[in-house]
């Protein structure tokens, strides 16, 4: 029998109850944060910042918000220098979601970590989750989905409306569903602006 609390099963990827009732507090702290947050105004920047700086477990005080925003946790979340989230992004972090300096993320990407078990009862009160991880200088396309357990490497451009079911290796330009490397990117693309 396992002495974890079901926050530290969670994290690990375990099987754990998400009816937990610390769980479950963490989840409407975060749902009231976002609410706040997503009440802001564009000239409400310094409760904007203090909003993203109590529900980010990281990078709170240089992400860069277009509300609306919704997530799990946030504690969870851990941003670099500067990420940049556009309209309407998704972050489901049951498990660990680590995103690098510089990160762009375009309107309506949905980031998910939650996985449910496929036999039917044990679904019913148990989930468990597989950790995210975004690198440095990344674009992610609107309406991409990046699935659980996904990494995706450095200076790497998501084409937008994909679905990312792998892991995506650095320095490449990748599109579609499920999400596949169409080519890398070249010194052609650094000199201008790539169109994916």
């Amino acid at each position: 029998m396992s002495n974890l609390t079901e926050r530290e099963k969670m994290l690990a990827g375990e099987l754990y109850d998400p009816f937990d009732p610390e769980l479950m507090e963490g989840r409407e702290r975060a749902r009231d944060l976002c609410h706040s947050l997503n009440n802001t105004r564009d000239r409400d920047a310094d409760e904007r910042r203090s909003l993203m700086h109590q529900l980010f477990g990281k990078g709170g005080d240089t992400v860069w918000m277009q509300p609306p925003f919704f997530c799990d946790y946030g504690a969870n979340i851990e941003l670099g220098e500067r990420v940049f989230f556009n309209f309407n992004c998704i972050v489901l972090d049951v498990c660990p979601v680590i995103i690098g300096d510089y990160t762009q993320i375009g309107s309506g990407v949905q980031i998910l970590t939650p996985l449910h078990p496929l036999e039917a009862s044990l679904r019913r009160q148990q989930e468990y989750g597989a950790p995210v991880t975004i690198g440095n200088d990344v674009w992610i396309g609107a309406g991409a989905l990046i699935l659980p357990g996904v990494t995706i490497g450095d200076r790497t451009v998501i084409g937008a409306g994909s679905v990312v079911t792998r892991d995506i290796p650095s320095d490449v330009l990748a599109v579609g569903n499920p999400c596949r490397v169409l080519r890398p990117i070249t010194s052609e693309d650094r000199a201008k602006t790539a169109k994916p």
